[in-house]
């Protein structure tokens, strides 16, 4: 048996019953096969597939370089079911990042954003519908000054821990909102800050993107019991939280 690739098959499941499952996608790992990155060979709704044994469903999406949870039915009409609360606001997601900056403690960003098409994945779609509404609201957990002159025009450099809730679900929201505000997340090489995101990789070894699907709330599709879903965080987010004495900052308070 080639133990390594056994090992890199694997999935991280963290609730399964018989009409969900809900795994801890890891940061770079794309959801399902797409057009934009034909050399990837790893899914994760393969691999989720592979893992419990019958064909599932995605309901949601994340971004390839974000971790955190995602939730499949096992069904097309508990897909259907659960499409519907997520169109209809009735499912919470809550996201940790590390951003640049000094956040104030908390506030929204209502903020409409317009539609940003991938050239192969949205060749056909319409490219002149007005922008979408799109509001995230934000709690700061935590901040730290740091003595490194990232930026020319300072002598320090200030991050912050941030707690993100959509409200909305437009693409690439959470990562283009920040931006939005100059308040950039780490390791974003597509709307972030090329200067930070060297530093991170350079200082801390931290070759991803900061954001992480922390929790998903909502009532179970079938029973309509409360579902709270808990993503750990990985590796290189708990080098940064330690370096930081961000720990217990980023923890779900759930009381």
């Amino acid at each position: 048996m080639d133990i390594e690739n056994d090992t890199a098959n694997q999935i991280d499941i963290i609730y399964e019953d018989d009409s969900l499952v809900a795994i801890n996608k890891d940061a770079g790992l794309l959801v399902h096969r797409s057009w934009l990155d034909k050399g990837e060979t790893r899914f994760a709704m393969q691999l989720t597939r592979d893992a419990v044994g019958c064909r599932v469903y995605p309901v949601h999406r994340l971004d390839k370089p974000t971790s955190g949870v995602l939730l499949f039915a096992k069904s097309s009409a508990v897909a259907r079911s659960l499409g519907e609360a997520f169109t209809e606001h009735r499912v919470t997601k809550q996201y940790l990042a590390a951003v640049r900056g000094y956040m104030p403690e908390q506030g929204t960003i209502d903020y409409a954003l317009s539609f940003k098409p991938d050239a192969i994945a949205d060749k056909f779609a319409n490219v002149d519908k007005p922008a979408q509404e799109a509001v995230t609201h934000w709690q700061c957990l935590a901040q730290i000054e740091l003595p490194f002159a990232v930026s020319k025009k300072h002598d320090t450099t200030r991050y912050s821990l941030v707690r993100l809730t959509p409200e909305t679900g437009r693409k690439h929201q959470l990562r283009r909102h920040m931006r939005h505000i100059f308040h950039h997340i780490v390791g974003d090489t597509s709307h972030g800050d090329g200067r930070h995101n060297r530093f991170f990789r350079n200082q801390y070894g931290c070759e991803r993107m900061l954001l992480h699907a922390q929790t998903l709330a909502l009532n179970h599709p079938v029973t309509g019991a409360p579902l709270l879903l808990k993503a750990r965080l990985d590796g290189q987010w708990m080098r940064i939280l330690e370096a930081f004495d961000w720990v217990e900052s980023a923890e779900v308070k759930t009381t």
